[in-house]
């Protein structure tokens, strides 16, 4: 049971060119979002389609891949972990998102 951790893996394609984010003690971070599609037949056998919005962030190594090699539209795998936070917006409301923490990433088509 050790194997079932935190972890995710999901092949998509980008929703929008990466945002990359240089701290002040030089570090980086690369966010953007991610669709992946699904499929099922209803009750009278159409096939319905949807699509799963995912935010990914990346940091470490391999920002310099998603910021010199994928762009908006490419697909792409990456597995990593969820991670949840929350923040209260400028009306003071309290605000949750969930993220996928990327700890790997392949190229799988071209943009």
């Amino acid at each position: 049971m050790n194997a079932l951790r935190n972890k995710v893996q999901l092949i998509g394609r980008l929703g929008q060119d990466p945002e990359v984010l240089t701290f002040d003690d030089g570090g980086k971070m690369a966010k953007f979002s991610m669709a992946t599609d699904d499929s099922y037949k209803d009750k009278q056998g159409q096939k319905i389609e949807r699509t799963q919005w995912h935010n990914i962030i990346v940091r470490g190594g391999l920002v310099n891949i998603v910021e010199n090699y994928i762009s908006k539209g490419q697909e792409i795998a990456v597995e990593g972990k969820l991670s949840n936070r929350s923040w209260d917006d400028k009306d003071g409301n309290k605000r949750y998102t969930t993220e996928v923490m990327v700890n790997e990433l392949l190229l799988l088509g071209k943009s």
